[in-house]
């Protein structure tokens, strides 16, 4: 399928608004009573977007950077018109554990009548819904969680992922291991004990014996998910004494794992890459806490990205908000604005059409050129990892440099996903 190229300024254009102007007024969480939205594909009313990311716990900074970008793409879309000529409505809610996020996603669908869902943090939530979404015949756009498997082996027609996965992430991380550290010849890993872990010490393994013939691996290390002691866990490494450790705990937990690492001595004697070091829920967590110097995995980085659309992007967020965007925020964006593109594309917010509207559509987002390839629906897109620098005009630290690896080459092909689109 050819790809169609749509920029945010061009989408809200051809709609019929000149320019597009960024607003910044009070945060729009459109919540009405159930069964009260008026929503509904091809109705008269609300567009209306059922957004679950983890709002409530210790990881609910990135839930709530993620209502920050959602709630300020909805505001932009009806400050220009709307989509279709309706209002857009975005409903919360905290998405849980694998067994509430089934009930969560029903009651927006079937209660609350939404025309789309989409967010999901956790790789282990977004595998236990993403094979139920057909029977609800909603799309349902991935903005975080990034098991392979959601765009593999469980694919399926309703469901998109706009951000970067876990072999892409892997990919350049692997890359950087073999490239800075080529006197490194073992690895280990610290990872959380579900999906994500599994997957990107598999992913992140792999892609460096590929690159290193001559590096060796010991056997992985998966503290529990969530976790707040992990001295057990810094010392089993420290016993195992590998000369590189991939870190892909994220959150609190990656918050809590590099202070006690620290205590340990742990970065003293072996050397550390983090897979998420560089999300700004763990930045502005740890402050002048996290050691510089070593290498920092994220989705997307503020200030990585030299584009007019980025720019205006970061400006408008850190005017609204005081602070700049993590990459959860960008990617609930630019979820919010891809579908709005496909519901105009497709002149409708029916699943069929909008489906086809988004299958091979190229986005100018903030993220960089996007693509969400059609025969699997992952994003293409560049990953980011950067090295971890003071900042002098920051209260945490930065990336610099910052280094991204062409989307082609980081995303595994689609022969290799597994994923049989019905």
């Amino acid at each position: 399928m050819p790809q169609r190229i749509v920029d945010r300024r061009g989408f809200l254009k051809d709609v019929g608004v000149a320019g597009a102007a960024l607003a910044m007024g009070p945060l729009l969480t459109a919540c009405e009573p159930e069964g009260g939205g008026g929503g509904g594909a091809g109705g008269d009313g609300p567009i209306r977007i059922g957004g679950m990311w983890l709002l409530s716990g210790a990881l609910s900074a990135y839930g709530e950077f993620a209502r920050e970008g959602a709630n300020m793409a909805v505001e932009e879309l009806n400050d220009d018109g709307g989509v279709l000529g309706r209002e857009v409505e975005m409903l919360f809610e905290h998405e849980g554990d694998a067994e509430s996020v089934l009930q969560v996603t029903r009651r927006l669908a079937l209660e609350e009548n939404v025309d789309f869902l989409m967010g999901l943090d956790s790789s282990g939530t977004a595998q236990a819904l993403v094979p139920a979404i057909p029977e609800l015949g909603k799309v349902l756009m991935v903005t975080h969680a990034a098991s392979n498997e959601i765009t593999g082996e469980l694919c399926n027609r309703y469901v998109f992922r706009c951000s970067v996965n876990v072999p892409q992430n892997c990919y350049l991380g692997a890359q950087l291991a073999a490239e800075e550290y080529p006197d490194l010849q073992t690895w280990g890993t610290i990872g959380p004990d579900y999906a994500f872990g599994y997957e990107t010490w598999e992913f992140f393994s792999r892609y460096l014996q590929e690159r290193n013939l001559e590096v060796s691996v010991i056997d992985p290390i998966y503290p529990p998910f969530p976790n707040e002691d992990f001295s057990s866990h810094i010392n089993q490494a420290l016993d195992a004494r590998p000369d590189g450790l991939f870190v892909s705990l994220w959150g609190a937990d990656l918050v809590n794992f590099v202070r006690q690492a620290q205590d340990f001595g742990l970065f003293d004697q072996i050397t550390p890459i983090f897979q998420l070091g560089a999300a700004m829920e763990v930045l502005e967590g740890l402050g002048n806490e996290m050691p510089t110097g070593y290498w920092a995995g994220t989705r997307y980085w503020w200030d990585g990205i030299d584009s007019e659309t980025n720019q205006r992007f970061v400006d408008a967020f850190r005017e609204r908000y005081d602070h700049p965007p993590s990459y959860n925020a960008q990617c609930a964006y630019t979820g919010v604005m891809l579908l709005a593109a496909a519901a105009e594309e497709a002149g409708t917010t029916e699943a069929d059409p909008v489906i086809d509207a988004l299958e091979g559509i190229e986005f100018d987002a903030p993220q960089g050129p996007t693509v969400i390839r059609a025969e699997d629906h992952q994003a293409l897109v560049e990953p980011t990892w950067g090295k971890l620098a003071d900042s002098p005009d920051e209260d945490f630290m930065i990336l610099d440099p910052v280094v991204h690896a062409p989307a082609d080459e980081a995303t595994p092909p689609v022969g290799e996903t597994n994923c049989e689109m019905e």
